[in-house]
């Protein structure tokens, strides 16, 4: 992760902005100005850890939006604790020196933010346990929230999925509503092999038996087989491996609709490429995480 650029800088420069940090009034007028502080950024439960990255990037932003002179910072952690790791409760992830006024205008953001992305790591490495021994992979989905996709989906990864799409430009995914207005899955997959630009790689969704025929048919490349049962699944995999086999091509397939922790095994076990799940980002619980300041003594 990137956490320099300018789409990030931004999403975390709003998450200060929003909450009015260079005016917290109760720190100035409670907090000596001149105060130096220690933070530890703690555990408290088992988890998987994501977004250490972005301490350091929101302490440089806070410096270059706060129109007072806060000092020099410092950030240290483990070397073996990086985005990713599982982390056990009480464990420190990471400790801050600066600014005491500073460290306690930037905890909430720094907490909200990472609390959210360890809970899509934590549930997603929950998922991506669950298919060990089998072939498939889980996919999140674009069921992000509204300006914090980049965040959702490298949370994502750091819990051991894979990324869908990033955005609609990201690829040619025909859903059902595209296949209801666009006149059927003929004549939709006609359009798409017509239009579409080069390398661009035309992925369908199918929803019955007759679709999955009509889809391979007319030269679907990639299959995202919705709302079937596991014992559906495995019969769609298996007419597509077939058709792979006399035609001589490759075409991924993807399970999606009604997956959870509990039947994601049977999914997986239908030799399915990949098993896509919005939950990932739009059900994960924020993990417990706090920050224990204290001033340093000189």
């Amino acid at each position: 992760m990137d956490w320099k650029s300018k789409k990030l800088e931004a999403i975390l420069e709003q998450a200060l902005v929003e909450d009015k940090a260079t005016n917290d009034i109760t720190t100035a007028i409670t907090v000596d100005p001149n105060l130096r502080a220690s933070a530890t950024v703690i555990a408290k439960q088992d988890c998987v850890i994501s977004g250490l990255g972005s301490i350091p990037r929101f302490l440089d932003i806070f410096a270059r939006i706060d129109k007072k002179a806060s000092g020099r910072f410092e950030v240290i952690s483990h070397p073996e604790m990086f985005d990713g790791v599982n982390v056990k409760k009480g464990q420190a992830l990471a400790v801050i020196r600066h600014n005491a006024r500073v460290i306690l205008a930037c905890e909430r953001v720094i907490l909200n933010l990472m609390q959210r992305m360890s809970g899509i790591s934590t549930l997603t490495r929950e998922y991506a346990d669950a298919l060990k021994g089998t072939k498939a992979k889980v996919l999140d989905t674009r069921k992000t929230v509204p300006g914090l996709r980049l965040l959702d989906k490298y949370a994502v990864r750091c819990g051991g999925g894979e990324n869908h799409r990033l955005d609609l430009s990201d690829g040619i995914l025909i859903k059902n509503n595209h296949i209801s207005l666009g006149g059927g899955v003929e004549t939709v997959l006609k359009r798409a092999h017509k239009l579409r630009k080069p390398g661009q790689v035309i992925d369908i969704e199918v929803r019955t038996f007759d679709e999955l025929a009509t889809a391979l048919a007319n030269g679907a490349e990639s299959l995202l087989i919705d709302n079937m049962t596991p014992a559906q699944v495995k019969k769609a995999v298996g007419i597509v491996r077939a058709h792979e086999k006399e035609h001589g091509v490759s075409i991924p397939t993807e399970a999606s609709g009604g997956i959870t922790l509990e039947n994601i095994r049977k999914y997986g076990l239908t030799g399915v490429d990949y098993i896509s799940v919005g939950a990932l980002t739009h059900s994960a619980v924020a993990v417990d995480l706090s920050m224990r300041i204290t001033a340093e003594i000189y």
